[in-house]
């Protein structure tokens, strides 16, 4: 399965906001969408990615008001993206080898959609289904 299979089921919209947002206001939609990361754009320029794990470590551990501090302030900025035509295979390493859980999608250097480590265990868990489907199927014949 590849990315692309992804993004036509669960969408293409991805979140984001800008760095001179405060955090809470950041973390606040991403409570009100469920989900757990923002990409940072300036007009179409990607800058980084705000993440809950961002949040807690830069954040909380730091002692830090998600009141007064800026998005830019803690972003991740070494963006790790896939393409539409990568395997879920290839995004789970990425995931793994990286520690993290969101993967924007560009096409072209542009940003077309994100899958979350979720997408990819279900995608995951539908194709090993499939596969089991097929041998049962094939077994009984």
């Amino acid at each position: 399965m590849k990315v692309s299979e992804i993004l036509k089921v669960k969408g293409a919209q991805v979140f984001s906001v800008t760095g001179d947002v405060v955090v809470y206001e950041a973390i606040k939609i991403m409570g009100e969408k469920n989900i757990g990361a923002l990409m940072v754009l300036e007009g179409d320029q990607m800058k980084g990615i705000l993440s809950e794990r961002d949040y807690a470590r830069k954040i909380v551990l730091n002692g830090k008001s998600s009141r007064a501090t800026l998005v830019n302030e803690i972003m991740t900025e070494k963006l790790i993206t896939t393409h539409p035509n990568d395997s879920i295979e290839t995004c789970m390493e990425l995931m793994t080898k990286n520690h993290i859980r969101h993967l924007p999608v560009l096409q072209d250097n542009k940003l077309v959609g994100m899958i979350s480590i979720g997408d990819v265990v279900n995608a995951i868990i539908a194709t090993q289904k499939e596969t089991i489907t097929h041998l049962q199927n094939y077994i009984t014949q």
